[in-house]
């Protein structure tokens, strides 16, 4: 329920507000329609953050012991447990574009950009519930994962372009906004369902996949430390 009612409170009030405003330039679209993506991508990651936390409880109940001395590849837990986070942030894609869809948002509706915008947010949330699990795997604990949680999301939000484009940053936090792997989620999701086109999509992938097959191998790597 939160994270359905996060995307409206900042769509229906943050965005009409600075609608109103008219001080950040977003290249002729209006700003509510220009946040909009960003606000799907920002739902993505508050889900698939605190996913790490469902190792931690598999540990405690003593399941994730019994799943390590199976024959079966640690890279199979980890993938799993990432595209389940990505199959459950597909919630806030039917959630956003609803609410797009009665604000009368300037989406570009196409079967094709829907199904890349989902698929880059399955990705998004892989990437960023495997970084969970990393967390889970260091700090062991609940209470240290969500402080460690509550800490990095609200940073990794405003360190991206989500709510204005890097362009108008200041030069550190564009060098942040550019590392930032949420800051190519949103890149997707603009260019698949504001402009109806994939220019740059090709170099925002590689970024995306890359950085995720990096994590998920290190996450692979630190997963069983989680029951020593």
């Amino acid at each position: 329920m939160v994270y359905s009612m996060q995307p409206v409170l900042w769509l229906l009030i943050f965005g009409q507000a600075f609608s109103r405003i008219r001080a950040i330039p977003t290249g002729g679209i209006n700003y509510q329609t220009f946040m909009a993506p960003g606000i799907l991508a920002q739902s993505m990651m508050f889900i698939a953050i605190f996913y790490g936390l469902s190792i931690i409880w598999d540990r405690d109940q003593g399941i994730l012991q019994k799943l390590l001395v199976m024959p079966v590849p640690r890279a199979a837990f980890v993938t799993g447990k990432a595209l389940g986070a990505g199959i459950r942030a597909l919630s806030q894609v039917v959630i956003i574009l609803f609410l797009a869809f009665l604000l009368r948002l300037d989406i570009r509706w196409s079967l094709g950009g829907i199904f890349c915008s989902a698929l880059a947010v399955i990705v998004g949330a892989s990437f960023f519930a495997t970084l969970s699990m990393i967390f889970a795997a260091l700090v062991k604990t609940r209470e240290r994962f969500m402080g460690i949680g509550q800490v990095i999301t609200m940073p990794l939000f405003f360190a991206s372009n989500a709510l204005y484009p890097i362009d108008i940053m200041p030069a550190w936090l564009q060098v942040v906004a550019k590392v930032n792997p949420l800051s190519y989620v949103v890149q997707l999701l603009r260019e698949y369902l504001l402009y109806g086109a994939a220019m740059g999509s090709g170099h925002a992938w590689i970024v995306l996949l890359g950085a995720t097959v990096i994590i998920q191998v290190l996450a692979t790597y630190l997963y069983p430390l989680i029951v020593t």
